[in-house]
């Protein structure tokens, strides 16, 4: 039976949000990850990237209507609307290709080039603010 999958919708209320994560929560545990450790940081830097996303989309919106030029934080294919919205050019590319080609992509190019622009100092939001994210806990020595 077919799901309804509606991944573009808008996370407006403190409610909604914690319905949102609650939900891929419970999907993780079903897929036997070990405990929350395991998931918790993607699943923070996954919302951070929808929420800058969509933080974008609006200050282009406004760029546009006053005429001046915007300057996204992430170029293509690393947007959320590229490889994670089901409209994206990016996953649509991904979901034709090869089997796990999804996940190499996330695993072998999105995190390390986050990564680095992290590291570089070059990845900041339009107000100058360097995100701190976190993306694979490392154990202390």
């Amino acid at each position: 039976m077919a799901r309804n999958r509606n991944n573009n919708r808008r996370i407006t209320t403190p409610q909604s949000l914690n319905a949102y994560v609650k939900g891929i929560c419970d999907i993780m545990r079903r897929s036997n990850c070990a405990g929350a450790l395991q998931y918790v940081p993607e699943l923070t830097w996954m919302l951070f990237l929808r929420i800058l996303d969509e933080k974008e989309e609006r200050e282009l919106e406004r760029a546009q209507a006053v005429g001046a030029e915007f300057q996204p934080s992430l170029d293509y294919p690393y947007r959320w609307r590229d490889w994670a919205a089901p409209e994206g050019k990016k996953r649509q590319e991904l979901e034709v290709g090869t089997f796990g080609g999804f996940m190499s992509f996330v695993d072998g190019d999105l995190i390390p080039t986050s990564q680095a622009q992290r590291q570089d100092g070059s990845y900041c939001s339009s107000e100058g603010n360097q995100p701190s994210l976190f993306f694979r806990r490392k154990d202390k020595d």
